[in-house]
């Protein structure tokens, strides 16, 4: 049985901090755009806000485009840098990472390859959703996407 699934995902609206980082800056990217929108979500009127993610596309030249954000109820006017932006809808491959986020670097280049393997076609855009902050980083679950084309 694979640890990988094919499902139909929704179109979700977001708050994000929209950048386009090299890969050693990615962390300090994410810090910074984890504040930004930790302090707006307050004066955006967004109604419930669900899990934090991070939405990137294919790198490209060594840079990649990269949205850290959270799941919100609706869209909204754009506070500083925090904007509006959606996760997309469609079909996409699904991996539920059980374990420390340090399994994440090699967790997407598997997931890739489980792809290529069975001649699926990525349309470049891929995200991860970071469930609640488990006690025991072992039993920490980060649900992979990738779009398929």
């Amino acid at each position: 049985m694979s640890d990988y699934t094919i499902v139909t995902v929704d179109q979700q609206y977001t708050a994000v901090v929209k950048s386009t980082v090299g890969m050693p800056n990615m962390s300090q990217a994410e810090r910074s755009a984890r504040a930004k929108i930790a302090e707006a979500l307050a004066q955006l009127n967004v109604g419930p806000v669900g899990d934090s993610f991070t939405l990137c596309r294919m790198p490209r030249g060594g840079q990649m485009r990269y949205e850290p954000g959270v799941i919100v109820a609706r869209a909204f006017a754009p506070i500083g840098d925090v904007v509006p932006s959606e996760l997309p809808a469609g079909r996409a491959v699904r991996h539920v990472l059980v374990g420390p986020l340090d399994l994440l670097p090699p967790a997407w280049p598997a997931l890739f390859s489980w792809c290529s393997t069975n001649r699926l076609k990525l349309e470049g855009t891929f995200w991860q959703v970071y469930g609640p902050t488990a006690a025991d980083p072992e039993k920490q679950e980060t649900t992979l996407f990738a779009l398929l084309a």
